[in-house]
């Protein structure tokens, strides 16, 4: 048991290093723009940053789908197989970023008509939509090299992935925004560089495993392509059910007021700093399944989702603890705003409860994922959302923006109990 809780906290450390650096790219782009002179360059790089999101979170099923398949190849000692896997990987990033840049105009003309934003600042986002969207091929790889990485066992190296990528990028941007007079461009470009070094980086990296050499045609093996979308599909399913959720959450809030809105917003900045330190436990669970699965190691398998739960709800019992004692100063320091800050302490106590009602899903999700029982997962996704918006639209009448985190609660427990149940069929 030892071990075992060495190991999971061997790549979960490095995992929750990489999830609070990742953020920090944006952060940096947002403080260089808060001193170009006008506050449209601010709302520019949140509309940008925001349509790269929407677009790149449909396609983290390239980490996750790599993450599963390499960990239970190297469970079986495969060595081709996990080639093969990194190999297929980097081939499907390559195309879909081709046919993204391809399609950029279409894409951003689509996110603007979503996102609504004004016309100067339209303008301005999609200039930097045009220049970061080159960055969209490295962006894609290093989803399956972190992936890959994470799957043989390994979050050290994209922990130095993320961080590289922020030292660039701190390095470039203020040279290029400031030094050089280029504004805008200059934080756009220092963006696409700090990406394209992240791959770079990732793929030296790659060198220390010494792979073997592989025929093309062993890439696009047919079976091997229909298992890797097959698994891919689901969890890009799973994807869309997540991100129609938390936009409408979003968007619900916002039918209410600006000031439901902030406080909304405000709020989920705790389930965030929350998921940071838990997705850390879900990646542990993304390789260690997966290596026990491909062990055929059944007994340790148990022992080892036992385990994730234990450090899962340790850590939702003092988050729950911090959040309960602590939420009132939290918002303090997050908003300077004395109605928003009132009018947030109504609504803490739903906030205070996310640990304990979402850690179970988050370390599920991991698990799942390292078994590649993908489709286990996007049926609990399903049912959580179907939960969500039931209850929702059954209560808002009654409850107004407490129903609205009350569905949130309740689709946060669907999925950790959905999947708790479904799981005995998956080993």
């Amino acid at each position: 048991m030892k071990t075992l809780n060495r190991d999971i906290l061997a790549l979960a450390v490095p995992s929750i290093i990489a999830n609070i650096t990742t953020p920090l790219l944006g952060l940096v782009d947002t403080a260089i723009t808060g001193h170009l002179g006008s506050e449209t360059y601010i709302a520019a790089i949140a509309v940008g940053a925001g349509m790269f999101n929407l677009l790149y979170w449909l396609f983290a099923f390239l980490r996750m789908g790599s993450s599963g398949l390499t960990a239970i190849a190297a469970g079986r000692g495969d060595t081709l197989q996990q080639t093969l896997i990194l190999y297929r990987g980097l081939l499907v990033a390559a195309v879909v970023s081709a046919v993204m840049i391809a399609t950029s105009r279409f894409i951003v003309d689509g996110l603007l008509l979503f996102l609504e934003p004004d016309e100067t600042t339209a303008t301005l986002a999609r200039r930097y939509f045009s220049i970061v969207i080159w960055g969209s091929p490295a962006v894609l790889a290093t989803y399956v090299l972190t992936g890959w990485f994470l799957g043989m066992q390994s979050s050290r190296r994209p922990m130095i992935i993320s961080i590289a990528i922020n030292v660039v990028n701190i390095a470039i941007s203020p040279l290029l925004a400031f030094t050089a007079g280029m504004k805008l461009d200059g934080v756009a470009i220092g963006t696409l560089s700090a990406q394209w070094a992240g791959v770079v980086i990732g793929s030296v990296m790659c060198l220390y495993y010494r792979l073997p050499r592989v025929r093309f045609r062993d890439i696009l093996d047919l079976d091997a392509l229909r298992h890797y979308f097959a698994i891919n599909r689901d969890i890009m399913l799973r994807t869309a059910c997540l991100i129609a959720v938390t936009l409408w959450f979003t968007r619900e809030g916002a039918r209410q007021g600006e000031t439901i809105l902030a406080v909304n917003a405000l709020l989920m900045q705790l389930f965030i700093l929350f998921s940071y330190m838990i997705d850390g436990f879900a990646f542990a669970g993304e390789a260690l399944t997966g290596r026990l699965t491909g062990q055929g190691d059944i007994d340790a398998l148990r022992q080892c989702v036992r385990a994730l739960m234990r450090w899962g709800a340790a850590l939702a019992i003092i988050y729950t603890i911090i959040y309960f004692i602590g939420g009132e100063w939290i918002l303090g320091i997050l908003t300077d705003s004395n109605n928003v800050r009132e009018a947030a302490g109504v609504y803490l106590p739903w906030a205070v409860t996310v640990p304990l009602a979402g850690f179970a899903a988050f370390i599920w999700d991991g698990i799942y994922i390292g078994a590649t029982a993908t489709r286990g997962m996007l049926k609990a996704m399903f049912m959580a959302m179907v939960a969500f918006f039931v209850i929702y639209y059954t209560l808002l009448p009654l409850l107004g923006n407490h129903a609205l985190w009350l569905a949130f609660i309740a689709y946060l427990l669907t999925r950790g109990i959905a999947q708790t149940l479904l799981w005995p069929r998956h080993q």
